[in-house]
């Protein structure tokens, strides 16, 4: 760990991100993580009657899912207009979840109490990321499991994000999410309480109208991709759009003028000591 690091206001960096992510309506982005969640859930497999928490759950995407199993569900998200919008959601199906406003790095659950914790694009942008972990294991069953999708360094995630670092640096001192998209990554924040991990790429297929179509969801409903465009002149406004529709062109599938974006990403399915 560096200096800088240790230096690290993380309590500011997460009252800052907290901002960002509620800005825009994340909820028109979450709806492109279906595929992971259903994916995940899935894999994890997590019985009806057992605890299941969604950490970062944003509009309760995982969450719900898992509540379609009959399982008892937790949610927990530190934007309470997502919480809002995930309670919204359950209600429309007829589901009972546990929805709450907090932070992945301190949760309000005692230890051991979730058969199966979850985390789809969330608990990887946690400012503390070694903080969110010891969390995510803490409040895990032993012998319980975690079920993660990340982004990873390489394919759409990875250029989306650099596309943006590239006008609006993130803060120093904070590990980039993607970290958490790789093997290494993921051995480092876990690997101390795990009994096993198993990592798997998979890619998950975002449907857009077309390339301006998909630049205009993110450059609308995006929380990182509106304060970006806030903080920068005109001119390089447009250089970050284009750049953005040049990454979303370039993981384009589709040849019919609409855009199919495949976007890879880590599934972890790891089992707690």
């Amino acid at each position: 760990m560096t200096d800088e690091t240790q230096s690290t206001d993380y309590a500011e960096v997460t009252k800052r991100q907290q901002e960002t992510w509620a800005t825009g309506d994340f909820n028109e982005i979450a709806r492109q993580n279906v595929v992971m969640a259903e994916a995940l859930c899935e894999a994890v497999d997590p019985h009806p009657g057992q605890r299941v928490l969604d950490i970062a759950c944003g509009s309760g995407t995982a969450a719900l899912v898992a509540g379609r199993r009959y399982c008892e569900v937790s949610g927990i998200d530190y934007v309470p207009e997502l919480i809002d919008r995930a309670n919204a959601r359950a209600q429309a199906n007829g589901q009972q979840i546990d929805f709450r406003v907090g932070d992945a790095q301190d949760m309000p659950f005692p230890d051991d109490t979730f058969d199966v914790v979850l985390s789809v694009y969330g608990v990887q942008f946690a400012a503390d990321q070694e903080q969110a972990a010891r969390e995510l294991l803490r409040v895990c069953k032993p012998g319980g499991k975690i079920g993660l999708a990340g982004p990873t360094p390489e394919g759409w995630s990875g250029d989306w994000f650099e596309a943006h670092a590239q006008y609006v640096p993130p803060p120093p001192g904070v590990e980039s999410p993607l970290r958490w998209g790789t093997a290494e990554g993921i051995e480092e924040l876990l690997g101390a309480g795990i009994r096993s991990i198993e990592n798997t790429r998979r890619t998950a297929l975002q449907y857009y109208r077309s390339i301006d179509h998909a630049v205009e969801v993110f450059s609308t409903y995006f929380g990182p991709t509106l304060q970006a465009l806030e903080q920068l002149d005109p001119a390089d406004q447009e250089n970050l759009l284009d750049d953005l529709g040049d990454v979303m062109d370039r993981y384009n599938r589709a040849t019919d003028g609409t855009a199919i974006v495949e976007n890879q990403y880590l599934q972890t399915i790891a089992i707690k000591d």
